[in-house]
This record gives structure tokens, C-alpha cells and sequence, in this order.
């Protein structure tokens, strides 16, 4: 773990498939930081993308946050990486009516990824886990198995759900669309797929969607922090855990790498992408939250 420490520590930008790389920034309002940390961990290639990007959209500034597993593959996860943000963005509802332009711009990315006719996108696929900052709204959508958790009020509550085949109501939707689900080391669509929404996943398209969920939460003085992470965080580390471990962190970058080298020491096997956003404009409890005064 010493190599793992010094490496994290040393290095900034450097590719992705060889060492960790993390970084961070602050809002130009000053109203919230954030930092992320991604890693392959004991994979041999990286399919974990991530996304932090500040934009100005009819005047308002704009934070968009994003973890993006691949699998079958790099090429679905990279796709959403690079344009899921832009359609968002662009799409004429996207501050009168939020929730609609995610859900819309979700779908597009997916419908334009899969027009890609390309043999080797067949069985390529990728989660999303985003949020999306617009004044005091906070907007978490998700498509799989990576997960987003807040801190509010010194409690972890997660704010969205992991979609996973053997849930009641995916299966339903899943077996009225004529699929199946089956037990194959785990619960899979088709016996295929561990996850029952994800981007891609063009042979399975018609029982895995891209509809995202969404959950708005209002930004005040009780939301602390919030956690988006692939599945490589999250199948070792506890939404309770991972909140404690990080609360008294100010740094969000450093938060991000903590918890990427927790989860690589409790033996996770997967790529592990952590993006953490700390909330300054209220501040809080002014012993938590060195920036209550912002």
C-alpha cells in the first residue's frame, strides 16, 4: 500500500490505465468544491470514466459531475463521457424544466451511441451517476450500478438506487418488454448483464434502457457533500462508512483519493472512480464546514 500512497500522492494528471489520477477545482461563485480520484485497481484495463466540468448556461453557473462504468469495453463509457454533458447542456429546457432535459438528453446520447453501426459497440455498455448543480437544486440521475450518496445533516442517504435485475419492479419491466432474468453467479438480464439500465448494450436494448431516475435535492445549510462513485467504491465500502470516513475532510480531492484507497485496501476488485463535491454557500455547522462564512 506504501507504492499505492506515494503514487497517489506524487501524481496529477497521468494516464488513466497505468497510475490513480486525481484532481479538483472550485466553483467560480464559490458555492461548492469538488475533486475526484479514479484508479484500475487490481483490473488490467480501465473502463471507469468521470466527468467534472463547470459551465455558464443563460447566465447561471452550472456544475455537472459524472461517473461512468464500462463494460464489454471502454467505448460506451468514453462516448457518455464525452457528450452526455454537451446534449444536457444544449437542450432548450435545460433550466425551465431540468428534469426533462436529463431524461431526454440520457436517451439521445444512448440512441446516438448505438447508431454508431460498429460490430465492436455490440456488447459495449456503461452506468451513469450524475449531479447536476443549478442555483440550490441539486439533480442526481442514474442509469446502473454506480451509485450517488449525500451527507446531510451528518447522515449518509443515498440518492439513487442501484438497478439491478433481480429488483421486483425491473425484473416485471424486463420480462414484459419479453426478456428474462436468470441466475448466473448473479441475477443477469439474458443471463448476460448484471445491470438492468445501462447506456448501450445493443443486443439487449430492448429490456435494458437508458432511462435514467432522478432525484432533486435542495442545497441549504444541512447538504454537506455529496458522493458519486462506480461499483469498484461501493461493493467494499458502506454508504455509512464511506461518509464517516470522509466528513471531516475539507479537501474534496483528497476526500475522493481516501476513499479510493480504502476501497482498493479492502480488497475491491474492479476499477474504483470516486467524485466528491463539498457544499460552501451555506456552510452549516461552522465545525464541519471551514466555509461557512462563504
Amino acid at each position: 500500500m506504501g507504492y499505492l500512497d506515494s503514487v497517489i500522492s506524487s501524481s496529477k494528471q497521468v494516464h488513466a490505465e497505468e497510475l490513480p489520477v486525481s484532481g479538483g477545482g472550485l466553483s467560480q461563485n464559490g458555492k461548492f468544491s469538488y475533486g475526484y480520484a479514479s484508479f484500475p485497481g487490481k483490473r488490467s484495463s480501465m473502463e471507469d470514466f468521470y466527468e467534472t466540468r463547470i459551465d455558464g448556461v443563460d447566465g447561471e453557473i452550472v456544475g455537472l459531475f459524472g461517473v461512468f462504468d464500462g463494460h464489454g469495453g471502454a467505448r460506451a463509457a468514453e462516448y457518455v463521457k464525452q457528450h452526455l454533458f454537451s446534449n444536457l447542456i444544449n437542450h432548450p429546457k435545460f433550466i425551465s424544466d431540468t428534469k426533462s432535459a436529463i431524461a431526454e438528453a440520457y436517451n439521445r446520447t444512448d440512441t446516438e451511441f448505438l447508431k454508431l453501426d460498429n460490430s465492436q459497440n455490440r456488447d459495449a455498455g456503461s452506468t451513469a451517476s450524475t449531479a447536476i448543480l443549478v442555483g440550490d437544486r441539486l439533480l442526481v440521475a442514474n442509469v446502473g450500478d454506480s451509485r450517488a450518496v449525500i451527507c446531510r445533516g451528518g447522515e449518509a442517504i443515498a440518492v439513487s438506487r442501484d438497478h439491478k435485475p433481480d429488483q421486483s419492479d425491473e425484473r416485471q419491466r424486463i420480462e414484459d418488454a419479453g426478456g428474462f432474468v436468470m441466475w448466473a453467479g448473479t441475477w443477469r438480464v439474458g443471463g448476460v448483464l448484471a445491470v438492468s439500465r445501462a447506456f448501450g448494450d445493443k443486443l439487449l436494448k430492448q429490456y435494458v434502457v437508458a432511462d435514467p431516475e432522478i432525484q432533486e435535492e435542495k442545497v441549504d445549510g444541512s447538504l454537506e457533500f455529496l458522493i458519486l462513485a462506480s461499483d469498484g467504491l461501493w461493493d467494499a465500502v458502506s454508504n455509512e462508512d464511506a461518509v464517516a470516513m470522509i466528513k471531516s475532510e475539507q479537501d474534496p480531492e483528497a476526500a475522493a483519493k481516501k476513499l479510493m484507497q480504502e476501497a482498493y485496501q479492502r480488497g475491491s476488485a474492479d476499477n474504483i472512480t470516486c467524485v466528491v463535491v463539498r457544499f460552501l454557500a451555506n456552510g452549516g455547522d461552522s465545525s464541519e464546514s471551514q466555509s461557512a462564512s462563504i
